[in-house]
């Protein structure tokens, strides 16, 4: 893959997604916004629709051979099993109830997948002012300076994200993970942003990081901490078919001296 077509991806991604973080924080703003609730407990938003609808519209104008993947409008990806060509993976709002509720852990995750891997990674948190990116090889950088995961080495001192489904049928597993991190590790954040939560990973504020989410909220943010120097895999085996760059089930994000000791954790409170 050219260092070109890359960084062009990079572009538009970047450009595009605070297009889209401006279009959030003027709904807020005006209180502009509907909500829904798909399969009667996930919150949607008439925002989540519309900037679904402005990334697509784009993403379709300038590369009409792409394809899309997106929470909201496009959330299968069998069509693009095996696509030569890339995929781009899009949340138009990671944080929805954060963003309903007011909350400034909120938003927009663009991503480029293409030959089994990740190119591109965009992370914009409008209500923060912060801009992640990175392109495969190229690094992290937060509002266009360079950034890296904590050299934390001690799990005890570590500081772990986290995230619960809107399916409460997995909580008591989650519980007995959450139970055997609290017993070991510092403490835990829950933000209720996938994407800005793997971003806190490659920044440092947060040591680890572990969820199972879909492709649409980590696709980016996995990239962005992978590319600042933290280790990005899975601490169980995966059940979906989703390829396994943007597999988000079981996903485990850590700083390389504790990748290892947290995997072997959340591995004995799985069973």
């Amino acid at each position: 893959m050219d260092d070109v077509t890359v960084n062009e991806w990079h572009s538009y991604a970047k450009s595009w997604a605070k297009h889209a973080g401006s279009m959030m924080m003027e709904a807020r703003q005006k209180a502009s916004f509907d909500r829904e609730y798909k399969t009667g407990h996930e919150l949607v938003t008439s925002i989540d629709i519309a900037i679904d609808e402005y990334l697509c519209e784009n993403i379709r104008q300038t590369f009409p051979d792409h394809l899309i993947l997106s929470e909201e409008s496009s959330p299968d990806l069998a069509f693009a099993q095996g696509a030569s060509v890339p995929v781009w993976v899009i949340d138009p709002i990671d944080g929805t109830i954060n963003f309903a509720q007011g909350l400034l852990h909120v938003a927009v995750s663009i991503a480029v997948y293409y030959q089994g891997e990740r190119w591109v990674g965009v992370v914009h948190a409008p209500f923060l002012q912060e801009t992640y990116t990175a392109v495969r090889g190229q690094g992290a950088w937060l509002n266009s300076e360079p950034i890296q995961v904590s050299q934390r080495n001690d799990l005890r001192n570590a500081v772990v994200a986290t995230g619960f489904p809107y399916d409460k049928a997995t909580l008591p597993i989650l519980i007995k993970q959450l139970q055997a991190v609290l017993s070991r590790c510092q403490d835990v954040r829950r933000n209720g942003s996938a994407a800005l939560d793997l971003c806190a990973v490659a920044r440092g504020q947060m040591d680890a990081y572990y969820e199972s989410v879909k492709p649409w909220d980590m696709a980016a943010g996995a990239l962005i901490a992978e590319e600042a120097g933290a280790i990005v895999g899975h601490f169980h085996e995966q059940s979906s078919k989703w390829p396994n760059k943007i597999n988000g089930e079981f996903l485990l994000a850590a700083t390389p001296d504790l990748y290892q000791s947290l995997l072997e954790l959340l591995q004995v409170a799985d069973k």
